[in-house]
């Protein structure tokens, strides 16, 4: 629960809540910005066919 928890003024409340929402809005610029990026990747078909993806992943299952 948001007001358990321990700070000292209201401002401080006010300041943590600035910096999450300024964190989250950061990571969702990144995310559309990485998918923005894989679609123009897509487009230009520098893509890796699904057979190579699959035979990857199994290899690196393999290694753990």
């Amino acid at each position: 629960d948001l007001h358990s928890f321990p700070t000292r003024r209201s401002s401080d409340l006010t300041y943590l809540l600035g910096e999450a929402v300024q964190a989250y809005l950061e990571t969702q610029q990144w995310h559309l910005e990485e998918i923005e990026a894989g679609v123009v990747e897509a487009d230009a078909g520098q893509v890796i066919d699904h057979h190579k993806v699959k035979a990857m992943a199994a290899k690196w299952r393999r290694k753990k």
